[in-house]
């Protein structure tokens, strides 16, 4: 006859470390990478929702509140990426829906102030170019079966920061009369050029990618 089998509990034994397992936090829940209605989204949702009501203020000449709209999406923006790290909670939808919302209100911004004549029309019409070439060349791989490996790189990054901070301070000098054109000349300048070099180098890496 078999002996019996002692069936008692085990007790929470060591880890590997030397920490008994029961004392041990908890791993932290992992948002699936499917997922939609997290919280991030759901701010980067709201950024986006906001582009129009910027629109409106930029058109409608309240350049004042639109500039608070402005800096509300900034700190959003940073907002929801520190979620996503420290919750765990990124995601598809997320990776996707970030940058859409970021670009629609630069863009929209860029568009609108040139529009009443606050920068210049060429400037807008190079900012839109820059990232319909970059869209569109993207899109254009991939239906050729040849997705492109684009990297950020440098001087990307320096004109979306030229970008942010031209469309922040042409808001708040407009909107509050602290006109000062020689500093804006400056900027639009920096902004044309940075944004040419960024366009142009993103050409040649996808390009050099296809090679």
């Amino acid at each position: 006859m078999p002996e019996a089998v002692d069936r008692k509990p085990a007790e929470a034994g060591p880890s590997a470390e030397g920490t008994p397992l029961s004392t041990l936090p908890p791993r932290p829940a992992v948002v699936p990478a499917d997922a939609y209605f997290t919280w991030p989204n759901v701010i980067t949702f709201a950024r986006l929702c906001a582009v129009p009501g910027a629109v409106w203020l930029v058109l409608n000449h309240r350049l004042d509140l639109a500039f608070w709209v402005f800096v509300a999406a900034g700190v959003s923006d940073a907002i929801d990426g520190w979620l996503a790290r420290i919750r765990h909670s990124r995601s598809t939808l997320g990776a996707i829906l970030d940058p859409v919302a970021d670009k629609a209100l630069l863009v929209s911004i860029y568009v609108t102030l040139a529009s009443i004549g606050v920068l210049p029309d060429w400037l807008a019409i190079l900012v839109v170019f820059r990232d319909l070439l970059i869209v569109g060349g993207v899109l254009v791989l991939y239906v050729l079966g040849q997705p492109p490996r684009i990297q950020p790189i440098f001087v990307s990054k320096l004109n979306t920061a030229l970008q942010i901070t031209l469309a922040a301070g042409a808001l708040l000098l407009a909107g509050y009369g602290m006109g000062d054109s020689v500093v804006i000349d400056v900027f639009i300048w920096l902004v044309a050029a940075s944004t040419f070099a960024s366009g142009a180098a993103y050409v040649t890496q996808a390009a050099r990618g296809r090679a």
